[in-house]
Formats: structure tokens, C-alpha cells, sequence
């Protein structure tokens, strides 16, 4: 016999879901961070812009494509570490860590090869991107010549860099850390200085600013676009920067990776 037909409808059982789903919600920091993450930074964000461009109207006008060149350089950095972070990520959803590691492969080799479909990655979402804002906007991100690779080896790195630190986060949270790897990067938009210089910010941010490799890479951006100069001291900050945050980056990586796998995640990790 066939069991007896539920009620149309019962708000018992939905209030049953809602309670589920804010256990959920109340059990993971990262799910709730999210909620009071995205208006704020975009308020932050924008806000700063706004205060620069009204103090400061023939910006735009002198620059040119100052702002089409930001949104392409900030776009490597954001696309290098999600290359990175949804590489990764993509292991956990298909719960093959497990199966990785019976073979004999290295965690350091598997850094590795996330750091070149990391690259991959960017070329296949920028190129088009760049070509585009040509033929629409008659803007060449190209224009920028030599210093234009290494802004882009100096953002790819910091992509990495922030990558492999979420890479740690999930190894050790599990997919309750997942909105971190499209978040992550946007918390540093504000005081990176994408779209107006360092000076616009407070003091106390600056000093936060310059403690951020991408900071001097578009301070940089836009030396090269106002005065034609490459401002070398921006450059070397920026590197040294990038090359401890690698250091701290896959070191956390590699000790995350070895703890989980003492404690046995590795093999519960997935959705």
C-alpha cells in the first residue's frame, strides 16, 4: 500500500528547513562573514572612487584608459588566484583527494601544476578581454609595453599567494571556507588601489596599502600612464612582497595538507 498522501502544505516543515539552514549558517564564519562581506566592501570600494574622482574631475580625461587598464590588471590577480582556488576546489567537489594521493604524487608537485592551470587560466579569460576593449573602446592595455609584464608576473603572483592561503583554509574548514575563494581577493580591493592612487585613503589604510603587493603595481600602472617612467622602487616592493606571500602561502598550503592527511580529511573531504 502506498503511504498516506502528506498535507498540502505544512509551515511546520518549513520552519523545520528554516532552523536547518540557519544552523548552517550560524556554524560556518564564512557563510555568515559573507553576508556583511560583499555591500560593505562594495561600499568602501566605490566610496573611496567616488570621493577621488569628484576632487579630482580631469583624472579620467588625462588618463585615458586609466580605469579600462585597472579593471584588466586587477582582473589577472583575481583570475590567478581563483585559477589556483578553483582548481582546487574542484578536487574537493568530485572527492578525489583521496584518490590523487594513492598515487605517487607530491603535494609540492600538485602546487605546481595549480600554479600553471592558474596561468591557463588567466590567459583564456584576459586575452579576449583585452582584445575587446580595443575594438570597443579603442583602448590597448598593451600600450603599457615591458612594464606591462611585470605588472602582470607581479598581480599573477599575488593571485597565487592568496590562492594557496585559501587552499589551506579548506583544507582545514572543509567547503564551509568555498565563498572565500571568490571573496578573498575583494577584501584587499579597497586598499589595494586599483582605481584611485594610495593617497586618497586614511592614513592608517595606507599603511595597510603598501603592506600589498598590488598597491604598487597600480601605483606603477599609473605612474607609466602620466609621466611614461617605470617606477622602479614600486617594482622591488611589490616583488619582495609577492615573495614572502608565496613563502607564507604554500608553506601554509603544505602544512595544512599534512595535517589534514594525519588526521584522515583527506579522505572525507568533498560535498
Amino acid at each position: 500500500m502506498s503511504a498516506a498522501p502528506a498535507a498540502a502544505f505544512s509551515g511546520r516543515r518549513v520552519g523545520a528547513m528554516v532552523r536547518r539552514y540557519v544552523y548552517l549558517l550560524v556554524g560556518s564564519g564564512p557563510r555568515a562573514l559573507e553576508l556583511l562581506y560583499w555591500p560593505i566592501v562594495q561600499m568602501i570600494l566605490w566610496g573611496f572612487t567616488s570621493q577621488f574622482l569628484m576632487t579630482n574631475s580631469s583624472y579620467v580625461a588625462r588618463a585615458g584608459g586609466v580605469l579600462l587598464g585597472a579593471v584588466l590588471l586587477w582582473d589577472v590577480m583575481f583570475r590567478g588566484q581563483l585559477g589556483v582556488s578553483v582548481s582546487f576546489l574542484e578536487e574537493l567537489w568530485s572527492r578525489n583527494l583521496a584518490s590523487l594521493f594513492a598515487s605517487p604524487l607530491r603535494p609540492i608537485e600538485w602546487a605546481a601544476a595549480l600554479v600553471v592551470m592558474s596561468l591557463v587560466r588567466v590567459v583564456i579569460g584576459i586575452a579576449p578581454a583585452a582584445l575587446l576593449a580595443i575594438l570597443l573602446y579603442h583602448y590597448s592595455i598593451f600600450a603599457l609595453g615591458l612594464p606591462l609584464i611585470a605588472f602582470f608576473v607581479l598581480l599573477l603572483a599575488m593571485g597565487w599567494s592568496i590562492g594557496f592561503i585559501i587552499g589551506a583554509l579548506l583544507l582545514r574548514f572543509g567547503l564551509g571556507a568555498e565563498s572565500m575563494a571568490w571573496a578573498a581577493a575583494f577584501l584587499l580591493a579597497p586598499a589595494a588601489a586599483i582605481y584611485y592612487p594610495v593617497a586618497i585613503l586614511p592614513v592608517w589604510l595606507q599603511d595597510v596599502a603598501w603592506a600589498i603587493p598590488a598597491a604598487h603595481v597600480f601605483e606603477g600602472m599609473r605612474a607609466v600612464m602620466f609621466t611614461g617612467r617605470f617606477p622602479l622602487q614600486h617594482f622591488v616592493a611589490a616583488l619582495g612582497l609577492d615573495a614572502l606571500y608565496l613563502v607564507i602561502g604554500v608553506g601554509a598550503f603544505l602544512v595544512a595538507f599534512e595535517i589534514a592527511r594525519r588526521r584522515g580529511s583527506l579522505l572525507q573531504s568533498g560535498e
